[in-house]
């Protein structure tokens, strides 16, 4: 899986965040393999699993040669992508939790999406996946398949999700990422981390392309014995949008909230 398959995706380390989804995290590789690429390193960053989690993760790193990084306790998604990606040789990184599946379009997307990113210093992120209640909103068509992702404060630009250029979903980005957005924020909350490197990202003026079909790209599963972590905020957004006048409110909100709170940097 690294360095050994008909396809090196040169100068490109896979970086895998995990915790307690070893199963997960083995159907991801086994997906990759299938898929007949490889990559410069495989970097699994865990994040204080529990015992039979990382038992099964040195198991597993003992068949498929993997580089594992651990820690004694749980830090945060923050702290482990950061971990990661100290650990990170090469002049590009490919990230993915553990528990989304590539589909086969997924390799051709990643090779384009690289060659642009090798050919065109602007771009410093090129997205592969949104949740498909939330796709990115404004968008303007570029190349092969890919779109540039706008962001405005302007008022027209009606749309809460706008602020979320960034996202942790499966992404292509440079090795010196937080050399010019910062290192992630390390919390015992991942929605924190995230939003606060989606407004480092805005401030600093990113330019991120996001892959307009991103549905023909990854599956996002979780099996009833890996279960994905509760959401506050999508149990909430879910009530709401059965009651058409509330969820307008609602979002309206959100807008002058995520608004207020980027233009005072909070």
């Amino acid at each position: 899986m690294t360095k050994n398959s008909n396809q090196l995706i040169s100068g490109v380390t896979l970086l895998i965040t995990h915790y307690n989804r070893s199963e997960s995290l083995l159907r991801l590789l086994k997906t990759i393999a299938g898929h007949d690429i490889s990559f410069e390193e495989i970097i699994v960053s865990d994040d204080g699993s529990k015992k039979e989690h990382q038992d099964r993760l040195k198991e597993m790193q003992q068949q498929l040669g993997f580089t594992l990084i651990t820690t004694p306790v749980n830090k945060g998604l923050g702290n482990n992508i950061n971990k990661g990606m100290d650990a990170v040789k090469s002049p590009y990184i490919l990230y993915i939790q553990e528990d989304f599946v590539p589909k086969a379009a997924f390799i051709t997307a990643l090779k384009d999406g690289l060659e642009i990113m090798k050919s065109e210093s602007q771009w410093d992120i090129v997205r592969f996946y949104s949740f498909p209640w939330s796709p990115y909103p404004y968008l303007k068509p570029y190349k092969k398949g890919f779109s540039k992702m706008i962001f405005s404060l302007w008022p027209w630009y009606t749309n809460h999700l706008k602020f979320h250029v960034y996202s942790d979903h499966p992404h292509l980005k440079r090795a010196g990422f937080t050399e010019k957005f910062g290192r992630y924020f390390e919390a015992p909350n991942g929605d924190v981390t995230e939003m606060k490197m989606c407004r480092s990202f805005l401030k600093n003026e990113g330019k991120a392309l996001y892959y307009k079909n991103y549905k023909e790209l990854f599956a996002h599963d979780n099996p009833e014995d890996e279960p994905g972590l509760f959401r506050p905020d999508k149990v909430k957004t879910k009530t709401y949008a059965d009651i058409k006048p509330l969820y307008w409110a609602y979002l309206k909100y959100k807008l002058m909230k995520d608004t207020v709170s980027f233009v005072l940097n909070k």
